[in-house]
């Protein structure tokens, strides 16, 4: 197994050798360029700027790609033109901040740091992609009520996202989020009027693999401090553009 430098390492010779003079960079960001980067457990994020997007360009690439998402077990590199990833920083505002508030440049130049991010724009993904989780998680429990065989690994799965946006929660109220999860979760509770706790056994999990408690209860709490993160995310920035007009009758 390639550590993570040789793997990065690796992943920019391929590029360059199949992507040649199209390649204009390579950036690393989120958790690996973090101080909580967890080996062997994290994954790490890239984002590949090119020249062209076209079908002929992308296809040169499948073998890197294979190579990177099926040998070395991580996620799929994100793939932009510079001037198409300017374009996405009102829909992608999440991605683009985290890309700038922690990136390493592994090649070329560092096309990220001067993207514009439409911070009005950045509460209002957070809350889409919230209530995206909380719908899941409850699709999820629906399935399979009570069971922990089956409701653990949604568990397990969903709180990587949720950790990432309970920190752009923080982001949103002004503040600069703290690095490592237990002080993330506990100033976006504080902010949010959330309890802390509901996350503990997320906590614990993430950290160790094994799911310690009362399954329904704390599925339970986890979906009630979600929806009360919303509460609070809608309560202090209100989206005062939208009128919910009451319909009258003639």
């Amino acid at each position: 197994m390639l550590s993570m430098d040789a793997k990065l390492t690796e992943l920019v010779k391929r590029l360059r050798e199949f992507a040649a003079t199209n390649l204009e960079c390579v950036i690393l960001f989120g958790s690996a360029v973090r101080s909580d980067f967890r080996e062997g457990h994290s994954d790490l994020n890239v984002v590949c700027i090119l020249r062209s997007l076209s079908v002929e360009e992308l296809g040169r690439l499948e073998g890197v790609v294979k190579w990177w998402c099926v040998e070395q077990k991580e996620p799929a590199p994100l793939f932009f033109t510079h001037e198409e990833l300017r374009q996405a920083a009102d829909v992608f505002t999440i991605e683009i901040l985290d890309m700038q508030q922690g990136r390493r440049v592994l090649y070329g130049e560092d096309l990220i740091a001067k993207i514009e991010v439409p911070m009005n724009l950045h509460r209002l993904q957070i809350e889409h992609d919230l209530r995206t989780v909380l719908l899941k998680l409850r699709q999820h429990y629906l399935r399979a009520p009570g069971n922990a065989h089956e409701l653990v690994p949604v568990l397990r799965k969903s709180f990587s996202g949720v950790l990432t946006l309970l920190r752009h929660t923080v982001m949103a109220f002004g503040e600069t989020p703290p690095v490592h999860a237990h002080e993330i979760i506990a100033r976006a509770a504080a902010l949010t009027g959330t309890e802390p706790s509901a996350f503990d056994p997320l906590l614990r999990l993430r950290e160790t693999g094994e799911f310690h408690g009362e399954i329904v209860s704390a599925y339970g709490a986890y979906l009630k401090a979600l929806e009360k993160v919303l509460h609070a995310l809608d309560h202090h920035f209100p989206k005062r553009e939208w009128q919910r007009v009451k319909k009258t009758s003639n």
